[in-house]
């Protein structure tokens, strides 16, 4: 696999090492197809803000974009909640090419797919992320969604209910599993993936920490209910923590990028 040249980025633990060569980040980041897997990636400040005037792309550097496209290179699907898909500006989700060989000779398609996380449907069909994608989203909503959104969909998205007053996580991860996109990457956002830390359906989580004090007027990575109400409201699920375990750390200068896995029982 040819790749342009990358930021030094060093593995700190579980073993230290000289700069890691592209082929060597990929293998770190490349999961078991044999083990269904739900990873998040999340960026945040060293005082715990997901974003910066209200974007998350003010807290990553060189390095956490190398990242970045590794985890949706070895993807089977992406998938969001709407509100962070419009505050982003996500267009059409592709891979670079550098990734094309690689996901071809596992037998996947060259691109993601792309997975949408809506309790009302409010978003707009002549967007790129529909207009431009080189596979057709899938959108995850409850069956109280607006039906006018739902036929302004219907031409551009597989719609698809996933639950009846609000989106039910599970029943997401169910139906994407049901169509063999095992190797799942969750984007956010923050209500969203609270939903998923409280449905306990988070396998890993892949968190670039960005040497950036932001202030405190930013969201956490993680807020309890609300992404997949049909209202907006707080799902009223109870805090449990959830235990995880280092299972590697990178740094880049000052950026660390971490990941964590499901700590044994």
């Amino acid at each position: 696999m040819t790749v342009p040249p990358t930021p030094d980025i060093v593995e700190l633990f579980p073993t230290p090492s000289a700069p890691l060569a592209p082929e060597e980040l990929l293998s770190l980041y490349s999961p078991d197809r044999a083990t269904p897997r739900l990873r998040v990636n999340f960026v945040q400040s060293v005082d715990g803000s997901a974003t910066v005037d209200g974007l998350s792309g003010g807290l990553g550097g060189p390095a956490d974009k190398v990242v970045f496209n590794i985890l949706r290179g070895v993807a089977d699907v992406v998938l969001v909640g709407a509100g962070t898909a419009r505050a982003e500006g996500y267009g059409a989700l592709t891979v670079d090419e550098r990734f094309h060989g690689w996901r071809e000779a596992l037998r996947m398609p060259v691109h993601p797919a792309m997975a949408l996380v809506s309790g009302r449907l409010d978003l707009d069909p002549a967007s790129d992320l529909f207009a431009k994608a080189p596979r057709r989203p899938l959108v995850f909503t409850s069956k109280a969604a607006p039906p006018d959104a739902r036929r302004r969909l219907a031409p551009v998205a597989d719609v698809v209910d996933a639950g009846d007053e609000r989106v039910d996580p599970a029943l997401v991860v169910r139906e994407l599993h049901e169509r063999g996109l095992t190797q799942i990457l969750c984007e956010g956002g923050p209500s969203f993936f609270g939903d998923l830390i409280a449905a306990d359906l988070v396998d890993e989580l892949c968190l670039t920490l960005s040497p950036v004090l932001e202030g405190g007027a930013g969201p956490r990575i993680a807020r309890a209910g609300g992404a997949t109400s049909g209202a907006g409201g707080s799902t009223g699920a109870p805090v449990v923590p959830r235990h995880l375990a280092l299972a590697g750390l990178l740094q880049s200068d000052s950026l660390l990028l971490s990941r964590w896995t499901r700590a044994a029982a």
